[in-house]
């Protein structure tokens, strides 16, 4: 959530990604993240996210998102109660409030449909990166975002971004939990096979293959 004088908005840009990165992967301490959807309809979303250090060790192997979050009941830090708007031009309204850990943990037990990812963190040239790699019903996708406090205009792009996702609303989170990316992972790589890489230009200058 943006708090440079934006109030509650979030600005970012997000990119689809083969894998994770090496640059990502040199992160010691990537953060798992499990976020239950109790509202998510024509881009408005209601949302509960815990998150700690992932767990020594692998996660089980093709768990779902139900088995993740009870696998990692014991390593979750902090929790928080969010409710988003649509995304309008890479701008989305975002009110967070944090919950206690347990109350917050005790309510994604009851219901809501579930998101799972690790979330790596890397600084790249002038900005901080997030690169996230769903789990569950959504492996492998991999999703990289820039967020500034404002606009994310003017941006160097890394090499390992394929192609520009922030106006597709099939890659937003809250769509995600109710229709999984793998329902529909064929079709978009029939799409980018079909009408290549994009990057928004409404943006300003785009920099494209950042190095890593």
């Amino acid at each position: 959530m943006s708090d440079l004088g934006h109030g509650d908005f979030e600005f970012e840009r997000k990119f689809f990604v083969r894998e994770v990165p090496d640059a990502a992967l040199r992160e010691p301490h990537p953060v798992l993240i499990v976020q239950s959807y109790f509202l998510a309809a024509d881009g408005y979303a209601l949302r509960i996210r815990l998150q700690g250090p992932a767990p020594a060790g692998s996660l089980p192997a093709g768990a779902d998102e139900r088995e993740l979050l009870e696998a990692a009941s014991d390593t979750f830090t902090f929790c928080a109660l969010t409710a988003k708007g649509p995304y309008v031009g890479g701008t989305r309204y975002e009110a967070e409030r944090e919950l206690d850990v347990s109350a917050g943990l005790a309510m994604v037990r009851l219901g809501g449909d579930l998101v799972a990812k690790l979330r790596y963190s890397v600084w790249l040239g002038t900005d901080g990166w997030v690169i996230d790699a769903f789990l569950g019903r959504n492996e492998p996708l991999v999703i990289a975002e820039c967020e500034r406090g404002g606009p994310v205009t003017d941006l160097t792009i890394p090499d390992f971004c394929v192609s520009e996702v922030t106006d597709d609303t099939r890659f937003a989170n809250d769509a995600l939990a109710t229709r999984p990316y793998r329902h529909w992972s064929a079709t978009y790589e029939r799409e980018l096979e079909a009408d290549g890489p994009r990057f928004l230009t409404e943006f300003g200058h785009n920099e494209l293959g950042l190095p890593t």
